[in-house]
């Protein structure tokens, strides 16, 4: 047994202690890779941050006001933004101890390998660079209010699952995922580049948002049963299984409402229709589902459908 293994089984933590007992029981140094840290960022989520953007930038490109710089910049707030909520998730799901209860990989800080102060100052990192990249966005366009903005927006993702009453451990993630992740990050993409007012940026948002809603509730539908134990009052847990599923078929359906209301004027909102493709499988799984693999496999579909409708939606509208 190497110094490192010794000093962990030895460690006041006891989730440093039982994963380094785990590891040592079979056979293998308790340690950490890189690969354990891109796993921390979740990648698969930031489909949803890519999403509005690309709508957005759709309907600046509509307006003649798109702007490359101002849309990467976007697309950094939000890549940036999603990744350290993330990470924050982590830390703050992994010091509560709600991942204790929960059935699949360890988290970065449940795992007990990682010191907490670690994940929590990667999660500030990527706070901190969604902030540089929204100031340099803020200087470019010259729209000083979306400097609140931003606080606000960081401010959320934070209370996510930190402090002492985090919102998402009251069933209200799903509205605030709906707000941010739709109506802010599309409408706000828009904005960042016109002055214009236009009812296309909030239907958008709105049907992007819904997906993202979507991701959500089959994410805490699989998760009913260890939220429970762990006191994670989640939409679903209040509302239980069958009305999960039900709001879930609901979430990936409506969005095709913006897709059918404006495709008289735009044809290209023919191509948001093949997201359908995708949908449709995800909605006869999630009847049918019965085991967490299965809504694990709806999980990243709906993520991938979330990105298609995104991305189709935002050609649609410009072209």
């Amino acid at each position: 047994m190497n110094q490192s293994s010794r000093d962990l089984r030895r460690s006041g933590n006891p989730a440093r202690r039982a994963a380094a007992e785990r590891q040592v029981a079979a056979g293998e140094p308790p340690r950490i890779t890189w690969r354990s840290w891109v796993g921390g960022a979740r990648l698969r989520t930031l489909p949803l941050a890519i999403a509005p953007v690309a709508a957005g930038a759709g309907i600046a490109h509509m307006l003649r006001e798109f702007s490359w710089p101002l849309t990467l910049l976007a697309l950094a707030v939000a890549v940036c933004l999603q990744i350290g909520v993330n990470f924050a998730n982590d830390y703050s799901d992994g010091i509560r101890g709600t991942d204790e209860y929960r059935v699949g990989p360890a988290r970065l800080t449940a795992s007990g390998l990682v010191n907490p102060k670690r994940v929590l100052a990667t999660a500030l990192v990527f706070f901190g660079l969604a902030a540089v990249a929204g100031i340099i966005a803020v200087v470019l366009s010259e729209r000083w209010w979306f400097l609140a903005l931003g606080a606000v927006a960081i401010v959320a993702a934070w209370f996510y699952t930190g402090g002492k009453r985090p919102y998402g451990y009251a069933g209200l993630g799903e509205v605030m995922v709906f707000i941010f992740f739709g109506l802010v990050a599309t409408v706000g993409t828009v904005w960042l580049q016109t002055e214009i007012q236009n009812q296309e940026a909030w239907y958008a948002g709105a049907g992007v948002g819904l997906f993202a809603v979507a991701v959500l509730v089959v994410n805490n539908l699989r998760d009913i049963p260890t939220d429970r134990l762990a006191g994670k009052r989640t939409l679903s847990v209040r509302i239980g299984d069958r009305a999960s599923r039900v709001l879930y078929i609901v979430c990936v359906l409506l969005p095709f409402a913006v897709p059918a209301f404006f495709g008289l004027v735009n044809p290209g909102m023919l191509l948001v229709w093949f997201v359908l493709l995708l949908v449709a499988p995800c909605i006869l799984i999630i009847i049918t589902a019965k085991t967490p693999r299965e809504l694990i496999l709806v999980l990243q579909l709906t993520s991938l459908a979330a990105l298609a409708y995104g991305v189709l939606l935002g050609i649609g509208f410009a072209f």
